[in-house]
């Protein structure tokens, strides 16, 4: 009786995308333990690649990401990756059980690829592309044995021939090498725990010093407490975070050094974190906003500041600003990921609370938000100003140097716009009729907001009542009463600023220094004494 070869056929297919998937777990195990040992968490095969990802992804598909994600962006980037990897690995496998030799190929191809990637990142070193090898030699590895063991057996092969087991000490194989892999992993991680400890202890032990000039405290109507309406100080676990360290680094506050050098730095400095708050340390309330968001998005928090002031340091290194015949017109801050930031010069040193920051809202700084340095210039936006994991300070010129996001189609400088977003009613809000409260937040860093304005539908601008002043480099809270009419409804919003320039309804994007626009909600009103109905509109942004 002629045996059916797509019957045949279908064992083979399984070993060979069982196989695929368990040598690229066994390989991603074993990158893993490589990058954990060489205390290079960052040059695992996952994240180095899922780095020169955000590196060559178009402005336009970036935005797109942050503004579909939001914070999950980099979650979302990883996951995406390792979807990628296991459907290449059971195209691998598949391969394998026809020509062996070509899917070790393409195993050593991927592991080659994330070498290049790892290399690619700031700060790398050629120790950085060995987990990416390792990884695919012991991913090859794994396939050979694990395809070879599959094949089945000749006919008239002794059972146990050399070469080929049947189905179960296939099974067992693959559970063994699934468990080795597991144990390969947890290696790593406990690894990468210990190297980590270090930087984790440093943190606990760290005291912030006592400020010599404190922050006086909130004014008494700051925080309006209106229902939907967050709190004036944004809590550190809701402080916003973009950047594109897909590991987020833990540095030991003992070993950290900050190196100030370049031109017209007349004496250069070697900081260590007790030198650096040996100077008077200040105390200043600062609301920072991300340049990616959108008009009345959510990447915008206010926090409490310590630290010292940045000028005075530079100005101890003997830089004068360009207004005062200094060569030098950029900062350009790296962090110790390489993350490259640049800054005006004659903005640093104007005289505002521009600070090498080591604490937030009472405490040191969360590992996610810069631990144990970063820079805080309020009224410019991050990616010009707000650079985390603080190692490096030099000083050139704008016309020498592009800084990373200058190099990707953003410009060089930007000033935070004038921008106010409306909180409170929500998107999509079914309401009653009657009084309803419209509430919000406004901002224009370093220049204040002098009042808030609320339209309905296009009609008159009304007055909004603001939140007390927290100084000129926080956001206002405001808040205007509605006498909501059954219908639906469009609500509007402006602010004016300290210079009493009025934020502009002209929309434009993110792209290259901020948004503009006025943000708009849609709501529906419920007819009195009737239902709920469904939402006539949505954030308009």
């Amino acid at each position: 009786m002629e045996s059916d070869p797509s019957r045949s056929a279908r064992p083979r297919r399984t070993t060979g995308a069982v196989s695929g998937i368990v040598a690229a777990v066994a390989g991603l195990a074993s990158a893993q333990l490589a990058a954990a040992a060489a205390g290079r968490p960052e040059a695992s095969p996952v994240t180095a690649v899922g780095g020169a990802v955000v590196d060559l992804t178009p402005v336009a598909v970036r935005e797109w990401a942050i503004r579909l994600f939001g914070t999950s962006d980099k979650l979302v980037l990883g996951l995406g990756i390792l979807v990628l990897l296991a459907a290449v690995a059971v195209g691998t496998g598949l391969l394998a059980v026809r020509h062996l030799p070509a899917a070790i190929a393409v195993t050593g191809g991927f592991g080659l690829v994330g070498a290049l990637a790892a290399l690619s990142r700031p700060e790398a070193s050629w120790q950085d592309a060995l987990p990416s090898l390792v990884g695919a030699l012991v991913s090859a590895g794994v396939l050979y044995l694990l395809v070879t063991a599959g094949r089945p057996r000749p006919a008239g092969a002794p059972p146990g021939g050399a070469g080929s087991m049947d189905r179960r000490g296939f099974g067992r194989l693959v559970v063994a090498v699934l468990a080795a892999s597991a144990g390969v992993g947890l290696g790593a991680r406990r690894l990468g725990a210990h190297g980590s400890a270090d930087a984790t202890a440093s943190r606990a032990r760290f005291v912030l010093p006592r400020p010599t000039v404190p922050a006086p405290p909130v004014p008494a109507g700051a925080d309006l407490r209106v229902p939907g309406l967050g709190p004036f100080l944004t809590p550190d676990q809701d402080f916003y975070r973009v950047d594109t360290a897909l590991v987020v680094p833990r540095v030991d506050a003992d070993t950290w050094r900050l190196r100030i050098h370049g031109e017209g730095v007349a004496r250069p400095l070697t900081l260590d974190l007790r030198q650096l708050l040996a100077r008077p340390v200040v105390e200043h309330d600062i609301t920072l906003t991300c340049v990616s968001n959108e008009v009345g998005g959510p990447y915008a928090g206010n926090a409490r500041w310590l630290g010292v002031r940045l000028g005075d340091v530079l100005r101890e290194a003997g830089v004068r600003p360009p207004s005062e015949g200094g060569p030098a017109d950029q900062l350009v801050a790296r962090s110790v990921d390489g993350m490259t930031i640049g800054t005006p010069v004659e903005t640093v040193m104007d005289g505002r609370a521009a600070l090498l920051a080591v604490g937030m809202n009472g405490r040191p700084l969360p590992f996610a938000h810069g631990f144990p340095v970063r820079m805080v210039v309020p009224g410019l936006y991050g990616y010009v100003s707000a650079c985390k994991w603080l190692t490096e300070l030099r000083l050139t010129t704008f016309a020498a140097y592009d800084a990373y996001w200058v190099r990707r189609s953003w410009a060089q400088q930007a000033t935070v716009k004038t921008q106010s977003r409306i909180d409170t009613p929500r998107p999509y809000a079914d309401l009653a009729p009657g009084r309803v409260p419209v509430a919000g937040v406004a901002w224009a860093q370093h220049r204040g907001i002098e009042r808030v304005q609320v339209r309905v539908d296009g009609g008159p601008w009304q007055e909004a009542r603001l939140g007390a002043a927290d100084g000129v480099d926080t956001w206002r809270q405001w808040v205007w009463p509605w006498e909501a009419t059954p219908g639906p409804h469009t609500l509007e919003v402006r602010a004016t600023d300290g210079t009493g320039a009025v934020q502009t309804g002209v929309r434009t994007g993110t792209v290259p220094d901020g948004a503009t626009g006025w943000h708009a909600v849609d709501v529906r009103v419920r007819a009195l004494g009737g239902g709920g109905g469904l939402p006539a509109g949505a954030d308009r942004q």
